[in-house]
């Protein structure tokens, strides 16, 4: 029986058809599940949806009504799937507990170093042969505070670049890591790491009561020239509020791979559209911000491991068994 994979990237739809071959027959859909595309899946028993679909109960009643029995989603977080809808509808629901947290941890770095170095604007100056150094300077990291903010296996790894970079580490979590620890780590309140970081990340969940963790009071207790990335969740960010502080003139540098409204615009091409956001048209027009399309992940390793414990939640689903993976059991 086919199963049906939406939101499938064009350098991922080989990887994908290759780890189910011999095992499921598998169709490869560029476009995202949304209400509009649920129809798409009548008759399918398993859809494989990405990190960006909305899975609110509408989507998970056209599903159920068309016959779907899983979901296997491609994504560690989950806070985009309405569980207790899917549990309400009987359907089965799965993610990725673990991949590659280097991925994400080397990329939040490379948005650290960008913007702190000036990257972007030196590489377009050289393009057009502009060679001046003028509004290129940043500055040394080693020396400085870097704030993790989320210090699981993504912040710890994040953590260990920092220690190579000779930074002082401050953390904030409900839990403290050893290893972090180990590396120098000091574990103080949220509004300590803000106040006196240089570098603050975020590598937390996104939940209710992580919702805006950086909201206009947070952004207002940091350092002037401090830089922030987000590479975890867009939701975790007051994005209106960031606006505002960078419109004051303040902030070394702001990385972003992530935008709370990211939903029908990341991963899709808009560039012959009129911008409706107009959030995201002011922070991509500020020099010192730098904005990807939720690509912190994206690594031949780290997407080769999602699919591979894709493939095992079909697997699993099929017998019975469950895993960590398995967020609504089947009924």
């Amino acid at each position: 029986m086919e199963i049906l994979a939406f939101g499938v990237q064009a350098d991922e739809k080989p990887l994908i058809e290759r780890a189910f071959l011999g095992l499921e027959e598998i169709r490869c859909l560029d476009v995202f599940l949304t209400e509009d595309t649920a129809p798409i899946a009548a008759g399918h028993e398993i859809v494989s949806s990405s990190v960006n679909a909305v899975l609110g109960a509408p989507v998970l009643e056209i599903l159920a009504a068309g016959g779907t029995r899983l979901i296997a989603q491609r994504s560690t977080g989950f806070n985009n799937i309405d569980l207790a809808a899917a549990e309400r509808l009987g359907l089965t629901v799965a993610r990725v507990s673990y991949y590659s947290p280097f991925s994400v941890a080397e990329f939040a770095w490379t948005l650290a170093t960008a913007v702190n170095r000036r990257i972007v604007r030196a590489s377009n100056r050289t393009r057009d042969f502009d060679f001046r150094l003028d509004g290129l300077m940043g500055r040394d990291l080693h020396g400085r505070t870097a704030g993790v903010l989320g210090t699981g296996k993504i912040g710890e790894a994040f953590a260990r670049i920092a220690h190579g970079f000779g930074m002082r580490l401050l953390g904030w979590d409900v839990a403290e890591n050893p290893a972090c620890t180990a590396l120098g780590m000091e574990y103080v309140t949220r509004e300590r790491l803000l106040a006196e970081s240089d570098l603050i990340t975020l590598h937390v969940p996104l939940m209710p009561e992580t919702r805006h963790l950086i909201d206009a009071a947070a952004l207002k207790s940091m350092k002037d020239d401090a830089i922030l990335v987000n590479s975890s969740r867009g939701g975790l960010v007051d994005a209106a509020a960031l606006v505002g502080e960078l419109r004051a003139g303040r902030f070394t540098g702001v990385g972003l791979d992530v935008y709370e409204a990211e939903a029908g615009l990341f991963y899709l091409d808009k560039s012959l559209e009129p911008v409706e956001d107009d959030t995201l048209a002011r922070l991509v027009t500020f020099p010192n911000v730098l904005v990807t399309s939720h690509q912190a992940y994206y690594t031949r390793d780290a997407v080769g491991q999602i699919i591979d414990a894709t493939v095992r939640n079909v697997a699993d689903y099929r017998v019975g068994r469950r895993s960590e993976n398995v967020l609504v059991p089947r009924a």
